[in-house]
């Protein structure tokens, strides 16, 4: 068993300043200034096999892509360790940057104002990649996708659906040995969230990456995930496979009353919803 990303006693805390209200608070404030703390991310623990697809689920603001964020190496934690693939993401090693990627759902990483093919031109040159293989990664991603008709469209012109399936191919140009997916079907039409789920299912049994997915689509995390990550106010609160946390949560329910994971996460974010 070869572990691709394991932390300890990984946390994250946040410090924001408190502006009161008014012109003449606003200027005391400069001398004295009250700030407040705000714990993203408790004290985590993980290992994560290679070749794994993990699905993060919680909340809004539980702390999923705070988690992401750090892995990846876009931010500090404010204590702990964290190893992906043997490195410390916040050092940002290129052999590191190299071998990761990682897709916010709601953030573009390609270029606005020009094509698909262009951004990837851009990419391949980043990432040093040989050309000519490159265009032919492009198109083998995007005959899988159904997408070859808008990549010689401006990324602006596209539907959500299709600039997510560019940012998807963007984001596996140079072959990443982990892939962290932060909501990668928000906002999409049920066609197209069944097409990018059956392209990372396919994806990821030939190429073999180590995947964390978060969504709020629970279709995502039910048909894609080999294990689950159960995240509440920052904390780890269960670990597992998905089965597992159906059959104890079921054990938990009285005798005449059965749930599917879909229903059972949703009683828990209800849950969570109520406490904050």
């Amino acid at each position: 068993m070869t572990i691709a990303i394991e932390t300890k006693d990984l946390c994250r805390e946040y410090k924001t300043y408190q502006k009161p209200e008014g012109i003449m608070n606003s200027i005391k404030g400069i001398w004295n200034r009250e700030y407040t703390k705000k714990i993203a991310l408790e004290k985590t623990s993980i290992q994560i096999e290679s070749g794994k697809i993990i699905g993060l689920v919680g909340a809004n603001g539980a702390g999923k892509t705070t988690l992401l964020k750090i892995l990846s190496g876009l931010v500090t934690p404010s204590s702990g360790d964290a190893r992906v693939l043997g490195f410390k993401p916040w050092e940002r090693d290129y052999e590191f940057l190299s071998q990761i990627s990682i897709l916010l759902g709601q953030k573009n990483q390609l270029w606005w104002d020009i094509s698909p093919v262009d951004s990837y031109a851009l990419l391949a040159r980043i990432y040093n990649l040989d050309v000519e293989k490159t265009r032919k990664r492009v198109r083998d991603l995007a005959e899988m996708l159904q997408c070859q008709h808008v990549l010689e469209t401006q990324l602006r012109r596209l539907s959500l659906g299709e600039r997510m399936k560019m940012e998807i191919i963007g984001s596996l140009l140079h072959e990443p040995k982990v892939l962290f997916l932060d909501e990668p079907t928000i906002g999409l039409d049920i066609v197209a969230q069944e097409n990018i789920r059956n392209f990372l299912a396919n994806y990821v049994k030939e190429k073999s990456p180590t995947v964390i997915l978060t969504s709020h689509y629970m279709d995502d995390i039910a048909k894609l995930a080999d294990r689950l990550l159960l995240i509440s106010h920052g904390k780890i609160v269960y670990q597992g496979t998905v089965p597992e946390f159906v059959s104890k949560s079921n054990s938990e329910l009285a005798e005449d009353e059965e749930v599917d994971f879909e229903e059972v996460i949703r009683r828990f974010l209800e849950q969570e919803s109520r406490v904050r």
